[in-house]
């Protein structure tokens, strides 16, 4: 129990799938960086376009958005995504104000972190929203104690 040892018993143990919507290359290259040795697999979506269609066709089990995108904002993109989705979806923006965060909540996000976020934060957050579990009883979730063997004990 001592190791942090990461694992994520999405079916059939696939890493946990997280789609970052963001222009900024060098985020979503820290965002893989920091997330892939703790389960996590990161697919990057620079336009707000390509991140909608690849809600769809990916079907990721989060969603990481950058609030301030050009062109389509973060209010219209979560409005788009609760029409098709339920995917959780966590806002990252640079501004810190309540108002903003009140709309975003309000427009269908799951949760609003402002940047820079400590990277435990982030993974916690994560962890909060993916924790549920899906109608096949596969539990989401990254864990840091080894897992539970057939007689639901840890090892």
């Amino acid at each position: 129990m001592g190791d942090n040892i990461y694992r994520c018993t999405v079916k059939e143990n696939m890493p946990l799938k997280v789609l970052v919507i963001d222009r900024d290359t060098s985020l979503t290259d820290l965002l893989t960086q920091l997330l892939k040795p703790r389960g996590f697999e990161i697919i990057a979506a620079s336009t707000t376009a390509l991140g909608i269609e690849s809600i769809q066709q990916l079907e990721p089990r989060v969603v990481i958005l950058d609030w301030n995108m050009p062109g389509v904002n973060g209010l219209k993109v979560c409005r788009k995504v609760r029409r098709f989705s339920q995917v959780p979806i966590v806002v990252i923006s640079a501004f810190d104000d309540p108002e903003l965060v009140a709309k975003a909540l309000d427009a269908g996000a799951d949760d609003y972190l402002v940047k820079p976020v400590p990277s435990g934060v982030l993974i916690a957050h994560l962890n909060k929203l993916t924790r549920r579990v899906d109608m096949t009883g596969n539990d989401s979730t990254i864990h840091t104690d080894p897992p539970p063997n057939k007689n639901g004990e840890n090892k």
